[in-house]
């Protein structure tokens, strides 16, 4: 069976388009800055720490100060909330 040459041209631009994405260089030095670990390894980690995964819904504008709070903290976005979800709770509980 053969293939038109607009299939030909299609799939050497699909092969090349993958063949990019598998290869592509690291972007900004990720890989040099910490290793890279699959989902799996990662939960694993997760779960030594005692961390659980908590997803709610937020009101963009409130991700968008949590976001420009979080980028000095040390922490990060998940240190911040754990911050203030404790000393929320610290405060209801008096």
């Amino acid at each position: 069976m053969t293939m038109k040459k607009t299939d030909l041209e299609k799939n050497k631009a699909l092969k090349l388009m993958q063949a990019t994405n598998k290869s592509g260089p690291d972007r900004f030095g990720k890989s040099s800055a910490q290793p890279a670990l699959d989902r799996r390894e990662q939960r694993k980690l997760d779960q030594a720490q005692g961390l659980v995964p908590f997803a709610c819904k937020l009101n963009a504008d409130l991700v968008e100060k949590l976001k420009t709070r979080a980028e000095g903290h040390p922490g990060g976005v998940n240190g911040l909330l754990a911050e203030l979800l404790e000393a929320g709770l610290a405060g209801d509980a008096s």
